[in-house]
Parts: structure tokens; C-alpha cells; sequence
């Protein structure tokens, strides 16, 4: 009996959980208590404040154009413009950080803050703020749409929603399958700045359209800067954006392209418009952001090289501005 009872029973091994998240960083056991609660300056961090000349530079074309036409300033509705612009682009930045982050793809990042990801701010407290952002967007629209009778812009805005939302948000957010450029160019150059012009001047000159296809190259290209700097945890957490897609070279030519083709715009536009040749000053940042790319070692270089493409398109839009006002 004793022998019997000194015989340990085996338990079955514990079945192993598949890991989730970014398989390159291991899951550590979290203690809630020790998790810093997010600072302002994270949250300033998390809207992503050097992505914001991409929402401004569409309306100062966009009202630029529509100068050209009625030559007259519609400053309340260019200001309209301008909020909605800036709080859809704030808006999509805290989207991504909540979708993102609780998805697990964000457990390892090099750029700002991530406030859902770092568990300094609950998930749904992210996605209230980007949905408060969208509100805010949501209603200056709506406000254009009375002033300007143009009742299919509620359409058109009810789609900017719904981009804005489903680029990492959702089941199959298509930010995941190599669409984030494609839509960006359409929303944050075409859209914005088209319905810039057409609700000051109802009418779409081809400055507009001219000025439209620029912006939306500039912010396709600081989109891929963004992407190839992540390009290795996007790999690693199956979001596969269209840098995974083709590779650090092909982004490298496609950013070059995307960020010289503006110039060939403005050098066109030039001749009608002589101003518009100041815009060459522009190709200066341009130029290194370039040239980072090119040659970076560290992802966290391509930050600049962000910051550098941003910053160009609000130059750029702002000598393109004043050449059609001029």
C-alpha cells in the first residue's frame, strides 16, 4: 500500500495557446498597476501631429483654385474645409492606433506612441476619441452641406467615414492588402481637395485637378515611408501593406517618383501661373528625404524622411497657392 500510495499520478502538459500578436516581440505578463496611464503628450503624440500638413495642404490648393475661378476668398467655408480636413486626419491616426493595437500589430513599433498597444489607455477609450474626431468632421461637413445646398456631398462624406474607419478597422481592413495607397490618394488628395474647390467655386478648373493629383503623390509617399519603416513588423504581424508587397526597393523608386512628380505639376503650371516656379525651393527637403531613403540604416531615420515629405507638401501647396491668388 505504501509503495501504491507514493506513486505519483502524471497530469496531462497544459495544451500551449498560440501566441498572438507580432511574433517578434515575446509576450510579456503585464502588471495593470505599474502601466503609466497616458500623459497629454502621449496623446499629442498618438494624433500624429507631422501628418497634419497632408490635411492642410489640400485645402490651401483647393481654395487656391477656386480663387481662379470666382476671385473671391470664402474664408468661413475655406475654414470648414480646413476642420474637416484635420479632424478626419486626426481621427484615422487614433483609429489606427486602437485597430492596430489590438490586433497586435503594433507590440513592436519605432515611431510615436502607440496608447492602445502600450496599454496606457484602454482600447475603447481610443476608439471614443478617434469617433469623437469623426464627429467633429461628420458635423463641419454637414455644416457645408447646408451652407452649399450640395446635399450629395453627405454621400461623399459618409464614404470618407467609412475609409477612414476601415483602413486598419474592421474584419478586412484594406489597409492590410496593399490598398492604404490607393485610398489615400483618392481621399487625402482627390476628395479633399476637389471639394475644396467645388464648394467656394462650384465648378472644377484644372488647377484643381493639377493641384489634387499632387497632394494625393505627396501623401501616397509619406505613406510609404511610413510602411518601409515598418516593413519588417508589418511582415511579421501579416499586415500586408503594399511595401511588404513589392520590397524596400521598389517602395525606394516609388517615393522618388511620388515626391518629383509634384515638381513636374508645378513646373507645368508655371507657365501660366510664374509664381508657381518658387515651388522649386521645395524640392530641398525633398531632396534629403530622398536621400535618407536611399540610404537609411536605421529604421528610425525614416521618421525624418517623413516629416521632411509632410512638411513639402504644405510648402509646396503654399507657393501653388499664392501663384493662383498672386
Amino acid at each position: 500500500m505504501a509503495g501504491t500510495s507514493s506513486k505519483k499520478r502524471k497530469r496531462p502538459a497544459p495544451k500551449k495557446q498560440p501566441v498572438r500578436g507580432n511574433p517578434q516581440k515575446p509576450r510579456e505578463t503585464r502588471d495593470p498597476r505599474r502601466v503609466e496611464k497616458a500623459t497629454a503628450r502621449d496623446w499629442i503624440g498618438a494624433a500624429r501631429l507631422r501628418t497634419l500638413p497632408l490635411a492642410i495642404a489640400p485645402v490651401l490648393l483647393g481654395t487656391g483654385a477656386a480663387m481662379v475661378v470666382v476671385d473671391e476668398f470664402h474664408w468661413v467655408i475655406a475654414l470648414f474645409c480646413l476642420v474637416v480636413a484635420v479632424a478626419l486626419q486626426i481621427g484615422v491616426n487614433y483609429a489606427n492606433d486602437y485597430s492596430d493595437g489590438i490586433r497586435g500589430t503594433d507590440d513592436v513599433r519605432v515611431g510615436p506612441a502607440r496608447l492602445t498597444a502600450s496599454g496606457k489607455a484602454k482600447p475603447r477609450t481610443v476608439a471614443l476619441v478617434a469617433l469623437a474626431f469623426f464627429a467633429i468632421a461628420a458635423i463641419a461637413g454637414l455644416a457645408l452641406t447646408i451652407r452649399t445646398q450640395q446635399w450629395w456631398f453627405l454621400v461623399i462624406g459618409a464614404l470618407c467615414l467609412l475609409a477612414a474607419w476601415f483602413y486598419t478597422g474592421g474584419k478586412r481592413p484594406y489597409g492590410y492588402y496593399g490598398l492604404g495607397e490607393v485610398f489615400v490618394f483618392v481621399f487625402f488628395g482627390l476628395v479633399a481637395t476637389l471639394g475644396t474647390t467645388w464648394v467656394q467655386a462650384f465648378t472644377l478648373p484644372q488647377e484643381a485637378w493639377f493641384g489634387a493629383v499632387a497632394a494625393g503623390l505627396f501623401a501616397c509617399a509619406v505613406l510609404l515611408a511610413n510602411n518601409l519603416r515598418d516593413i519588417d513588423q508589418d511582415r511579421a504581424a501579416g499586415k500586408r501593406t503594399l511595401t511588404v508587397l513589392i520590397g524596400r526597393t521598389a517602395t525606394r523608386v516609388l517615393f522618388t517618383l511620388f515626391v518629383l512628380l509634384p515638381f513636374l505639376i508645378a513646373g507645368f503650371l508655371a507657365l501660366f501661373y510664374p509664381i508657381a516656379w518658387l515651388s522649386l525651393i521645395v524640392l530641398l527637403p525633398v531632396l534629403a528625404a530622398i536621400l535618407i531613403i536611399w540610404t537609411y540604416r536605421l529604421p528610425r531615420e525614416l521618421v525624418v524622411a517623413l516629416g521632411l515629405t509632410s512638411l513639402s507638401s504644405l510648402a509646396y501647396a503654399g507657393f501653388l497657392f499664392w501663384a493662383f491668388v498672386g
